[in-house]
């Protein structure tokens, strides 16, 4: 999903800057902006991939912003996630009920909200992702849904095929078992956290099946994390 452009609209400076620097380092194209209003004008001029957008906001609320993207053709279908210090349930609703996509309260973990923002480029704009992810031998066709390792085919389940291109499409990165069923499974789905071991165990069967370097690296007292070393010649 690199380079999908991504408009914040946030007033506080400090977390602009803190949504502008991981997006960034992400590989999106960000814009910030800081009131309603001047939001509204610029989606008039050029409509981004996704909006990070506050709930509360001067010159015009996130919540009226909300409401005329869903009312205007052009931003009908952006997907939208909002921000808010607010954590009652009606209020969640009542941001869904605007037209958002999704919903996160301050203050939240950056890593949760970097994984709420691919979900909903995935689900928008399939089309924009790589057709391929490779690592050394071991190769993903996103089209065919097909995992090879060395040219040979693996038989993976759905749930471990999504595990694997998902530790892949962030190599090195050490995801917590609660992250990852936020990311494989959905985050309305509870499952327990000990799932995320069953599939590891899996999946790990299946792709190093015969061979010795395993891509799939278990963080103790963290999680799992794609090797990002593998496939390198010297193994280090």
């Amino acid at each position: 999903m690199g380079g999908a452009r991504i408009l914040v609209v946030e007033d506080e400076e400090a977390l602009t800057m803190l949504l502008r620097y991981n997006l960034d380092a992400e590989g999106y194209e960000v814009e910030t902006v800081a009131r309603g209003d001047e939001a509204d004008t610029r989606l008039k001029e050029h409509v981004p991939d996704l909006v990070v957008l506050d709930w509360m906001l001067p010159g015009l609320s996130g919540i009226e912003l909300c409401r005329r993207l869903r009312a205007r053709d052009e931003t009908r279908q952006l997907p939208i996630i909002m921000l808010t210090a607010r954590g009652e349930e009606s209020e969640r609703v009542r941001g869904l009920a605007t037209g958002a996509d999704d919903y996160i309260v301050k203050p939240f973990s950056v890593p949760e909200l970097l994984a709420r923002v691919r979900g909903l480029l995935r689900r928008a704009r399939p089309e924009r992702m790589a057709t391929r992810l490779a690592f050394g031998d071991l190769e993903i066709d996103r089209e065919k849904h097909r995992v090879t390792r060395a040219g040979r085919a693996l038989e993976l389940g759905p749930t471990e095929y999504r595990l694997l291109e998902y530790l892949m499409e962030h190599p090195g990165r050490v995801f917590t078992r609660e992250q990852l069923l936020d990311g494989v499974w959905g985050r309305d789905i509870y499952i327990d956290e000990r799932t995320v071991d069953v599939h590891i165990g899996r999946l790990r069967k299946v792709v190093n099946i015969g061979r010795g370097q395993d891509p799939i690296r278990t963080v103790r007292g963290a999680g799992y994390a794609f090797d990002e070393r593998f496939g390198r010649d010297d193994g280090a």
